[in-house]
């Protein structure tokens, strides 16, 4: 592993995947857990689940964390095999714990961990690949391409640098919001980040098919700030799904979390 993968494992064994009252830390940090914002995120995960097949030997998750939430075990009922790979150990058994032996579980990093061409029926990575150093991230991307079958999809879970939510009207907002309305919330530990921009995707073409779809328009600390707790807030959370589902080369654009598939030629 580089020093980035050695830091994020670091993050992760100690801190991450930390279980404090029923969840882990990184879940409680880095996920809206209101209940207004539940019926929105599990058809934000659907979103997934439509676009995986309707069966099949293995898919893989690469970086599959411990499976964090219940939604993402659907992800691979209907193949054999899952096959989980993660530079945590101590994710990989919460995730064994999770599938038993429906799982094979792989530790170690991505890039060195020998796979089969066109083995997998599905690939998914979800909220990875922009935590891998920005050099490496096409080779991530690539090997993803590789093992997976053709014309089956890789499904990656990308953020968009060009974001809305990155103009300072937003910021300005979210300021406010903190001082007038919220208590400051404590800032979590910083890991690596670095997102390409969308059209960075296009390089891809010369071997798969891409498709960008949107998957949800906020990060969490964003969407806490912006969406009450409240019936307004469960109203709110309905609108922006018909309008990402209605309007999805727009949320794509300017929105924050794109879906990209992938299929190989």
């Amino acid at each position: 592993m580089d020093n980035i993968e050695e830091e994020i494992k670091k993050h992760y064994d100690q801190i991450g995947w930390k279980i404090e009252e029923g969840t882990t830390k990184d879940t409680r940090s880095n996920e809206d857990l209101r209940n207004v914002a539940q019926d929105y995120l599990i058809k934000c995960a659907q979103r997934i689940l439509r676009r995986i097949p309707d069966q099949g030997d293995n898919i893989l998750d690469m970086g599959s964390g411990p499976i964090p939430h219940d939604s993402y075990l659907l992800f691979s009922k209907k193949f054999q095999k899952r096959y989980c790979i993660d530079i945590s150990k101590v994710a990989l058994d919460a995730a064994k714990k999770k599938i038993g032996n429906h799982g094979v579980f792989l530790h170690g990093s991505f890039l060195d961990i020998p796979l089969e061409k066109d083995f997998f029926d599905c690939s998914i990575s979800l909220h990875v690949i922009y935590h891998i150093e920005k050099n490496k991230q096409e080779a991530a991307v690539r090997k993803l391409i590789h093992v997976t079958k053709p014309g089956h999809p890789v499904i990656i879970i990308y953020s968009n640098p060009n974001s809305i939510t990155k103009l300072q009207i937003f910021k300005i907002t979210k300021n406010v919001l903190k001082k007038t309305i919220f208590k400051k919330r404590k800032q979590g530990p910083v890991i690596y980040f670095y997102a390409h921009p969308l059209k960075w995707w296009d390089r891809f073409n010369d071997e798969a098919d891409l498709n960008i779809l949107p998957y949800r328009s906020f990060d969490t600390r964003t969407q806490k700030y912006l969406i009450p707790n409240n019936n307004l807030g469960k109203m709110m959370f309905s609108l922006l799904y018909k309008l990402e589902e209605r309007f999805p080369a727009v949320f794509v654009r300017y929105f924050t979390y794109p879906m990209i598939i992938l299929k190989k030629h």
